[in-house]
């Protein structure tokens, strides 16, 4: 299994990419796609799409994971993001790779035990599950590092394709 997890955004997108192969779990790939606010935004979103479908083909991905969505201070920010969402569902059919999502509890349960964690606590949970890479930058990649944790945990559990 070579699982995908992704924080999508518009400005930055996390991700995170492991292996589970017998009892042992590797990281393959981690890091963030910046993406220029002076793009518009059809360019964003393509950019996003070929750099997303460019890992899923080099890493042979089988599943992605993702964090539901919660409507935050700014819906027209929300419905943008749809459009991301979008872009990694096609992504997931196009690719036969199985999509799960979580919760934000959900995901902060799996990764520190604890469903109302904040965004400090889950950093420092990824950097103990990780303890050879370097402390991210954004919290976008932790996120995502967390996001593909819990859908390496829990994907018997999830399949929306």
């Amino acid at each position: 299994m070579i699982i995908l997890g992704i924080d999508p955004g518009l400005r930055f997108a996390g991700f995170g990419i492991l292996k589970k192969e017998k009892q042992k779990t590797f990281l393959l790939d981690h890091g963030c796609l910046k993406l220029s606010p002076k793009k518009s935004l059809p360019e964003r979103i393509h950019i996003f799409h070929d750099f997303f479908s460019e890992k899923i083909k080099t890493f042979c991905v089988t599943d992605v994971a993702l964090e539901t969505p919660f409507l935050g201070k700014n819906a027209q920010n929300f419905l943008k993001l749809g459009y991301l969402r979008g872009i990694l569902y096609l992504l997931a059919s196009q690719h036969g790779s199985a999509l799960h999502e979580f919760s934000p509890r959900e995901i902060k349960l799996s990764v520190t035990g604890y469903g109302g964690a904040d965004k400090i606590q889950v950093a420092r949970m990824i950097l103990r599950f990780f303890p050879k890479i370097e402390p991210p930058q954004r919290d976008d990649v932790t996120d995502a590092l967390a996001v593909t944790l819990c859908g390496l945990w829990k994907n018997k559990n999830r399949k929306i394709l």
